[in-house]
């Protein structure tokens, strides 16, 4: 970290440039900043540095974190990358509320990138992801029926998927599952990147989401989410 450190000395990011060629660093509305372990998808487990964007465009029925619609402090890109460098933390998420609804969150991602972080993107899949830098892991959620957003779902985004990216079904009910049953097969999604299926926290029993996964014989992946696990559901978590 004392190499990473260096290296955000000299270059925060990248994101402040030449005035010749390049955007001046912008400012973000941002709720929080905290230092905790990934709870999902593939970086679960590791230490990692959440920047919890301001604002989202959804309303989906089991959010969690409400909190973050409204309010936050803004913060230039050089505050920033120094907050997230004092936790010593390879990987950074950058997540919300919905972190795409402020543009300048794909020059906060590519500065991340930038200073040799390892990158995730929580999205809801409702705003464009192709801003965003290929070296972060976009994690698109597929908004199901029970979540009341279905309708949000951009489904150009599929297209842009790669290996490196990933989709997350948070699924309901049992209505749900098969929905995403049908997407996974519709748009070949198990093809385009890895797939995790999460039971809505509370709404199912995490045995039932199991035995269906086995039993329809999908090459999907199911996460819990171990922060809460830990922890309970409770803000900076």
């Amino acid at each position: 970290m004392a190499e990473l450190a260096a290296r955000q000395k000299k270059q925060p990011g990248d994101a402040r440039q030449t005035p010749n060629n390049r955007p001046q660093a912008q400012d973000l509305r941002i709720t929080e900043i905290f230092y905790s372990l990934q709870g999902e998808a593939l970086a679960a487990g590791f230490p990692s540095v959440f920047i919890r964007l301001t604002g989202c465009p959804l309303r989906c029925q089991y959010c969690d974190t409400e909190y973050a619609f409204s309010g936050g402090e803004r913060l230039n890109l050089d505050e920033i990358y120094a907050r997230v460098a004092t936790f010593g933390a390879r990987h950074v998420c950058v997540t919300g509320g919905e972190p795409l609804a402020q543009p300048a969150c794909a020059i906060l991602v590519k500065g991340l990138c930038d200073l040799g972080y390892a990158v995730s993107v929580e999205t809801s899949g409702a705003l464009d992801i192709s801003p965003i830098d290929p070296r972060a892991s976009r994690v698109m959620d597929l908004k199901t029926p029970g979540s009341g957003e279905v309708a949000r779902n951009r489904l150009e985004n599929l297209e842009l998927l790669t290996p490196h990216d990933q989709i997350k079904f948070v699924l309901c009910h049992r209505e749900d599952f098969d929905w995403a049953c049908d997407m996974l097969q519709r748009y070949a999604l198990t093809e385009r990147c890895t797939v995790w299926f999460s039971p809505s926290y509370g709404q199912i029993e995490l045995s039932d989401l199991a035995q269906w996964i086995l039993d329809a014989k999908i090459p999907v992946r199911m996460q819990v989410q171990l922060h809460k696990l830990i922890w309970g559901d409770q803000p900076g978590r």
